[in-house]
């Protein structure tokens, strides 16, 4: 082969590769816009999910009906009223075909202290404010200055927020110290996060600068299919 049809042969070669590579990401392109579309499905997103699939070349994760590892964030989602912000989601072992089952499903987001704010109020006039790795609850008793550390945690699903330490006054006081019902009410606050799709649970909750910063996790999760 002569210098010329050398050149034509990798030119041509050069191509084929830029029209895979193209289809290649005209794919992917359609693909994460048909997982935003199901993001959305499955949880009340505020706003559009941004979807990225990891992996190259992505053909053949689509010939395969399997995608490896799907990423999605989003500026915010709400769950039984409750506003979360700052939401990711990550998937591996996305099934395309019904009924669309996900390997495994790490979802995180944040519950702005505002939101928990409003729960607290619920049951009592304590003010609440991020204080490093704690929510600090202030307000009045019997006339002298309450405060209270309030922290996250997780039971059986349930995102809840209990007492760690109050101070009365100029006094450090135990929680059983405190009169019946005040105590009863800074003892497993519930922040209610009904709305996460079927098998995904509550596993910890943390105090961030913005609220709480909560995990929820599942495996072999069944998606809704879309109408």
């Amino acid at each position: 082969m002569g210098a010329k049809g050398l050149v034509t042969g990798v030119v041509a070669l050069g191509l084929v590769a830029v029209g895979a590579y193209v289809a290649d990401g005209y794919a992917r392109g359609n693909a994460e816009d048909q997982a935003a579309a199901v993001v959305t499905q499955q949880l009340q997103v505020d706003g559009t999910p941004d979807v990225q699939i990891a992996g190259f070349p992505f053909l053949t994760q689509l010939l395969a009906r399997s995608l490896d590892d799907v990423t999605a964030t989003a500026p915010g989602v709400v769950l039984d009223g409750i506003a979360a912000t700052d939401v990711t989601v990550d998937a591996h072992d996305v099934s395309l075909d019904a009924p669309y089952r996900v390997g495994s499903v790490l979802i995180e987001a944040t519950v702005a202290t505002a939101s928990v704010q409003e729960i607290v109020s619920e049951r009592t006039s304590l003010e609440l404010a991020v204080d490093g790795d704690v929510l600090r609850a202030a307000g009045d008793l019997f006339g002298m200055p309450l405060t209270a550390g309030l922290v996250p945690r997780v039971e059986a699903g349930r995102l809840l927020v209990d007492v760690q330490d109050v101070t009365l006054g100029a006094a450090t006081l135990r929680l059983e110290q405190l009169p019946g019902d005040v105590a009863e009410q800074l003892v497993g606050i519930e922040v209610p996060l009904e709305g996460l799709p079927a098998g995904v649970v509550l596993e910890r909750a943390v105090v961030v600068p913005d609220g709480v910063r909560f995990t929820a996790a599942g495996a072999d999760v069944v998606l809704e299919q879309a109408p």
